[in-house]
């Protein structure tokens, strides 16, 4: 995804509210439905993580509040705002593909988030900005860690322009 021409931190931070809204349930989704040998560390990883995901939704939002933004709040707001798509647990996944629907992702988060670095940046919104690194760092350990478990190298960074 690229920054639309136009869009400003407030429309950039919301929209994140929307894919962490969303992301804390697809994690969950996971957290619930693992089966299979890597159960025990799976179920406590993905429970860290949308715990982690929790404390990132909290932060944007009142970062948006902070700057005069109102932060989507409902589920249906998430659906119809967010750019990292729901996926209803119809068709069983096994371990290393749900752990594959988790990366996919988060390297969509961190590509975003480094959109997001850009903007607030050229916006002169220095906090923000910080707030947006310090997010993109974890996300970026995130993929390692995950990208480790499936024994593959982290997925590479886009450069925003």
């Amino acid at each position: 995804m690229a920054v639309a021409q136009g869009t400003t931190t407030k429309t950039f931070l919301n929209q994140q509210v929307a894919n962490f809204g969303l992301f804390y349930t697809k994690i969950h989704q996971l957290h619930w439905y693992v089966k299979g040998p890597s159960f025990f560390t799976l179920h406590i990883k993905f429970e860290e993580l949308y715990d982690q995901v929790t404390a990132i939704l909290d932060e944007v939002a009142e970062r948006l509040i902070q700057i005069d933004g109102q932060p989507y709040s409902t589920l249906q707001e998430f659906l119809e705002h967010a750019t990292i798509k729901e996926k209803p647990y119809t068709n069983p996944l096994n371990e290393n593909e749900m752990v594959q629907v988790a990366i996919d992702d988060l390297v969509q988060l961190r590509d975003e988030l480094a959109e997001g670095i850009v903007l607030s940046d050229q916006e002169g919104d220095a906090v923000t900005n910080d707030m947006l690194i310090a997010v993109k760092n974890k996300i970026d350990k995130d993929i390692w860690f995950y990208s480790s478990f499936l024994g593959k190298d982290p997925v590479p960074q886009n450069n925003p322009k």
